[in-house]
């Protein structure tokens, strides 16, 4: 035998000729120029425009593409942990996760404060119906709590609701304005219960001059394009309490899959459990990065446009503007009053859209509507994916004395203030002149249909 022979047939390991000292297979990237010019369609640009990109991207060596998963990237920093670590800077907090939703965010949150089978969490009778349904998601009963006259949960009706299976409240901050925290941290902090606020409609209000988010033990945002931070479908949650964000984090990354050694064993007792995937796409967190940035911009443009109009308006008998529980802290994308009666809220409404200032009215026999909680079918129903898939009848709920109905006219406020509420939507990008010829429209109007009154409920 040869020496070439022999060291072809010795192991590498034992000196001998590596069987395979390089690949001549070379293909093209997975991720590449077709789809970045997909991405660049769905921008909208025009075929000029694209063609140019096109002819720029293709003069670039790809090489094996993008990786464009949250983990293992080449890079110093994913996209989703840019994201995270924007919004741990924003709303001032220790720990920030992005997931896939806002309802992923609220599902993780209910779980990671303790929700499960034979618990209750107490919701808010007015806002998205995802709130509940991820109290149901968590094996747990949502209890829906009347509003006030700022369509937020009313403090002072929290405390009748609790009971010994109630583990967490869920203020919800509605359209653009903020719940009333101070009493309800305090009901929640003596009875020894979690709180999950949902800021969905509210990214970047604030309380007291503290972020809305920041001040219960876990906030939710839903990250998308139908709210005022995101361009596609994603979430945030946000905490200060490190367990409480290992929690949700086993909750939305499979099980722990985020740890630094992914399949080992638990750290410490109570750490792993089942979960699923929430996980956030780089691709959406890529959005998110400058949407976030953007934020304390938009947020001064569109408080500074209801100042504007606000200012301007006069003060009526037969109508009241919706409370706020606190005025500098709104976002302030939403103006909205009650007239005395629907049918008055009818005339006003008509008036206001032919003054060119646009406004909508729910009224009297209304569509059903997810944002109200009679009109939350599966809530209400109490249905389940299957035949016993249902925590209302789990025997850990029942035989702690748990029962459950819903049926419209439980929250008679709720009831009331949802149909009759007149809501004008506003612009962030209103010019002043904008700004006096919505607040003349809005005089011009109620003054056609109600009494000025200097006395009157002040905006």
């Amino acid at each position: 035998m040869s020496e070439d022979t022999r060291k072809q047939q010795a192991l590498a390991l034992q000196g001998g000729m590596k069987a395979v000292s390089g690949i001549e297979g070379q293909g093209e990237p997975k991720i590449g120029v077709e789809e970045f010019m997909s991405l660049a369609e769905r921008f909208g640009f025009s075929e000029g425009t694209l063609a140019k990109i096109e002819s720029a991207v293709k003069a670039e060596d790809m090489g094996a593409g993008p990786f464009l998963g949250n983990y293992y990237a080449d890079m110093p920093e994913t996209k989703n942990q840019a994201f995270q670590r924007a919004a741990r800077e924003m709303f001032d907090v220790p720990y920030a996760l992005a997931v896939s939703s806002g309802t992923g965010a609220l599902h993780a949150a209910f779980v990671a404060a303790g929700v499960g089978p034979g618990t209750e969490v107490i919701c808010p009778a007015i806002g998205f119906y995802a709130t509940a349904a991820a109290v149901v998601m968590a094996r747990g009963v949502p209890i829906f709590c009347d509003v006030d006259e700022s369509l937020h949960m009313d403090p002072k009706k929290i405390e009748s609701l609790i009971t010994p299976r109630t583990v967490a409240l869920a203020p919800t901050h509605v359209m653009g304005g903020v719940c009333d925290m101070d009493p309800i941290l305090e009901v929640a902090k003596s009875h020894d219960i979690k709180v999950v606020e949902d800021c969905a409609q509210t990214c970047g209000g604030t309380y007291n001059g503290r972020s809305v988010g920041s001040l219960g033990d876990i906030g939710c945002f839903s990250i998308s394009s139908y709210k005022i931070v995101g361009g596609g479908e994603g979430g945030l949650l946000i905490m200060s309490d490190e367990r409480l964000w290992d929690r949700a984090n086993c909750l939305a990354e499979g099980g722990g899959l985020w740890r630094p050694d992914r399949f080992g064993p638990p750290r410490y007792e109570g750490e792993l459990f089942v979960g699923t995937n929430y996980r956030l796409s780089e691709l959406e967190a890529a959005v998110d990065v400058p949407q976030m940035a953007k934020l304390p911009a938009t947020l001064d443009r569109f408080r500074s446009v209801k100042n504007s109009i606000v200012e301007q308006l006069d003060t009526y008998s037969e109508i009241r503007p919706q409370k706020t529980n606190d005025a500098d802290g709104d976002v302030g994308y939403m103006l909205r009053f009650f007239p005395e009666t629907i049918e008055l809220g009818g005339r006003i409404v008509e008036a206001l859209n032919a003054e060119g200032v646009e406004c909508g009215m729910r009224g009297e026999g209304g569509r059903p509507d997810w944002h109200i909680y009679h009109g939350m079918f599966p809530i209400m129903l109490r249905a389940g994916a299957t035949k016993g898939d249902r925590p209302f009848d789990d025997p850990i709920y029942t035989s702690q004395g748990g029962e459950v109905t819903y049926s419209k006219g439980d929250c008679p406020v709720a009831d009331d203030l949802f149909d009759r509420v007149i809501t004008i939507g506003l612009n962030q990008w209103y010019t002043a002149t904008d700004c006096t010829n919505v607040a003349e429209g809005i005089n011009k109007v109620l003054t056609a249909y109600c009494t000025q009154d200097p006395s009157g409920a002040k905006w």
